[in-house]
């Protein structure tokens, strides 16, 4: 049962069964092959992230000198995104969001690894939600309003979990607080794996 954690926010506990988290994790693997993690800086300061990152589906998030945005190919080896697997383009369906999702970002969080309260508004259009999908180590998960001020709260993301923010929520502020090491065996190496996936251009017309 989805849990509504505010306006345009759903957060759907043990969506992905064991075996479901498994298949995905194995389709996650072969795009990593095909497109391996970088490591993103800070556009003004340079400083490096404290997660890796890589992307499928025909666009990819990435963040460097020339700032943060959304280009088709890898940016160290130039080669195009690998496609998105048909299980998160399914996952999407499931959950109503519109359209067709265009990037599939993957965030990988070693032990130690957090993400800043941050705002996802680097897209052409809010239209569609943000969806997000954990796979291994347990996170803790802190979200906000749409203004940097707003009050937060934090929650436990397990392994199968996947958030759903949209609508008036399209825009809050979240982030990572920390990692819970060894609280799940489904990544062999450790860690948390996080898949965002996003439409980045308008909604086609109906």
């Amino acid at each position: 049962m989805a849990l509504a954690a505010a306006d345009g926010v759903s957060i759907h506990p043990n969506y992905l069964t064991g075996e479901a988290q498994a298949a995905l994790l194995a389709d996650i693997e072969a795009v990593i092959a095909a497109a391996p993690f970088f490591r993103p800086t800070m556009p003004r300061t340079g400083a490096p992230f404290s997660v890796e990152m890589t992307n499928c589906g025909p666009l990819g998030w990435v963040a460097d000198k020339n700032g943060y945005r959304y280009q088709a190919h890898h940016p160290e080896t130039g080669a195009p995104w690998p496609a998105m697997p048909e299980r998160l383009r399914a996952l999407w369906r499931d959950l109503g969001a519109p359209a067709e999702p265009e990037a599939c970002l993957v965030n990988r969080y070693p032990e130690g690894a957090k993400m800043g309260l941050h705002q996802d508004r680097d897209e052409e259009t809010f239209d569609a939600p943000v969806v997000s999908v954990s796979l291994g180590d347990t996170a803790v998960f802190r979200m906000g309003g749409t203004t940097r001020r707003a009050p937060t709260r934090s929650v436990r993301l397990a392994s199968g979990d996947v958030v759903v923010f949209g609508g008036p929520s399209r825009l809050i502020y979240h982030g990572i607080d920390r990692i819970l090491t060894g609280s799940s065996r489904l990544v062999p190496e450790g860690g948390r794996i996080n898949l965002t996936l996003r439409r980045v251009t308008p909604l086609p017309a109906a």
